[in-house]
């Protein structure tokens, strides 16, 4: 015994003196593409010395448990229903465990980064370091070129494959920006102008005040404003009186601001019934600007509808730049950072965060690296469990755009969801037209998940429309999978105000911030009554508030050369569940 505790005494002074020495030149593939990302084209090698802002998302230690958690605090049913987290519970649950950071500061001692001088957020899980290319080639054994989206004129530095050490795999689930091509510039917006629907004129922008119980104006079929959403979702006799507490964010892109003065000639010409001046606060992230100057369309919708809904309750129009923090040399002029990190990055480290956000944007899921949307869908499910409710428009496109081939190199035709709208920790949104019945508007996006599986809370409504569906369209989409829209609004001819003049514009931009606004007046109710945001809302929606939304039930969603999916009874991947009542769904939360 004496001599094994002799050589036990020995062996630990041994690897005391020689720790174990760890081999990072032993690579292997995170993410690669099979061929450059449709839309962009190689332009040339990236210039060795260009410096920019590298993130690495740290293993996030305790993730399972904040979903797990997430579930418990959104099901209805659940004794801890709406008990959200706090900024610093959360992050401790998607703080990284002490041995990847060990691990992966090594790396970078390494590599001779500084590991006194990068960013760390909040939680510890994303680290911001400054490299120049040849310094991040060698660290992950890869080659950045610069690559030009023709129908943006951006131009970005990525690369089409990246590998890390065998041992970081455990450590680190991204690095970006690497293979992930979308920016704030080439992503689309689901919206569009309609030239060819005529402006409302003055009778048809009746406003009707509370306490009435007016139908819905014929008109509304063909240009939306204001009074026809407030009526058709039954939001006219509520008053907001949570003001002080409740708020809704807009989250915008580089390039499209709102405009305060387009606002306010908006309620003069939709909100009559409104006396005070309506405003809006803004708020600047990673180099978004705010110049006034050139008002966007899709910013200009989304803030004059949330407004326009929610009113008064405080509204602030988050402009999400993407201008690189250094500054560009003479060969390019690049974009090397990623919208979704840059907002989300920022407002998980805030104090104070709205309890809705809408977003008007998306791309197609396959060409975000399922790497990096798996990271992106779980800072959702973080801002959930916080009690903020996200929605997202579910696209523009039906079933797909274009070809609908995959990028993986077999050239296959199948359905093409969109992300985010297809992260479960989101609400999708999909769209509709015209009133006495609505009916799904055939550019409404929906479909069925390719990374993300169907998630519990929605699998007895999906399963119910698969069993329903027979073989149609089998094998274009993946039927285990994440589906959406998970609910649906007006879609087309809403009346927007830019540069002072009248537009008709169209999308599930649209439809996204109408929702948001109809949601931001529930949580209103709630918190007016002392209860809490209702946060995450899909498990709520699926279960005792299903009741809460008008069943549409025809209509189709055409795409990739097929007739797509067909509305029906019951939930559908056109329009989700329906349209919201808000009053049926305040009685019911």
């Amino acid at each position: 015994m004496r001599w094994g505790a002799l050589f036990l005494f020995a062996f630990a002074q041994l690897c005391a003196a020689n720790p174990v020495v760890r081999r990072w030149d032993d690579f292997s593939e995170k993410h690669s593409w099979a061929e450059t990302p449709r839309g962009w084209a190689f332009k040339a090698e990236a210039p060795a010395n260009h410096v920019f802002p590298m993130r690495i998302g740290l293993k996030q230690n305790g993730i399972d448990d904040l979903i797990a958690n997430l579930m418990e605090i959104s099901d209805p049913s659940h004794s801890r229903y709406a008990q959200h987290l706090t900024k610093e519970e959360a992050e401790a649950l998607v703080a990284p465990h002490s041995d990847s950071v060990e691990a992966v500061e090594a790396w970078l001692n390494h590599h001779g980064v500084d590991t006194e001088s990068m960013h760390r957020s909040s939680a510890g899980d994303w680290i911001t370091i400054h490299v120049s290319v040849e310094q991040a080639e060698r660290m992950l054994n890869t080659k950045y070129n610069v690559y030009h989206h023709p129908t943006s004129g951006e131009e970005v530095v990525r690369t089409m494959g990246y590998s890390l050490p065998s041992e970081l795999h455990a450590h680190i689930d991204v690095v970006a920006p690497t293979t992930y091509f979308g920016t704030t510039r080439s992503m689309r917006a689901t919206s569009f102008v309609q030239p060819e629907i005529v402006v409302a004129t003055e009778d048809e922008t009746m406003i009707l005040r509370p306490g009435s119980d007016a139908a819905v104006p014929s008109s509304c079929a063909r240009t939306v404003t204001p009074s026809c959403l407030r009526t058709l979702y039954n939001t006219v006799n509520y008053v907001p009186a949570a003001t002080n507490v409740n708020k809704l964010g807009v989250v915008g892109y580089l390039k499209e601001f709102a405009n305060t003065a387009d606002l306010q000639t908006f309620f003069s010409r939709f909100r009559t019934d409104i006396t005070s001046t309506p405003s809006f606060g803004v708020v600047l992230v990673n180099g978004g600007l705010n110049t006034q100057s050139s008002p966007g369309v899709e910013a200009n919708l989304d803030i004059q509808y949330t407004t326009g809904i929610s009113f008064p309750t405080p509204n602030t129009y988050y402009s999400t730049g993407g201008s690189p923090p250094f500054i560009p040399d003479s060969f390019t002029t690049t974009n090397t950072n990623e919208p979704y990190l840059d907002f989300l990055t920022f407002i998980l480290g805030q104090s104070t965060i709205p309890q809705v956000f809408t977003t008007s944007y998306g791309d197609d899921e396959q060409t975000v690296p399922m790497d990096y949307a798996v990271r992106v869908c779980n800072m959702f499910a973080q801002l959930g469990s916080l009690g903020t409710s996200v929605f997202f428009s579910s696209g523009d496109e039906g079933v797909g755009g274009g070809n609908c081939r995959t990028n993986d190199g077999t050239n296959k035709v199948l359905f093409q969801p969109a992300f985010p709208a297809s992260c479960p920790f989101v609400t999708a949104v999909g769209g509709t037209v015209g009133v006495a019945p609505e009916t799904a508007v055939s550019f409404s996006g929906g479909g069925f998940s390719r990374y993300f599986a169907q998630p519990s809370y929605q699998s007895t409504a999906v399963n119910n429309f698969l069993s329903s569906l027979g073989n149609t369209n089998s094998g274009l989409f993946n039927a285990t999978g994440r589906a959406y829209p998970d609910v649906s609004a007006q879609a087309s001819g809403f009346q927007v105000v830019v540069g002072g003049r009248t537009t008709s514009v169209g999308g599930t931009s649209a439809s996204s911030p109408t929702v948001a606004g109809i949601f931001s007046l529930l949580n209103d109710f709630r918190l007016s009554r002392g209860k809490t945001s209702l946060g995450f809302i899909n498990p709520l929606i699926y279960s005792t508030a299903s009741s809460g939304f008008t069943d549409i039930t025809s209509g189709s969603n055409p795409g990739c050369n097929t007739n797509g999916f067909t509305a029906r009874a019951g939930w559908d991947p056109v329009t989700g569940l329906g349209t919201p009542n808000f009053s049926a769904l305040q009685s019911l939360v």
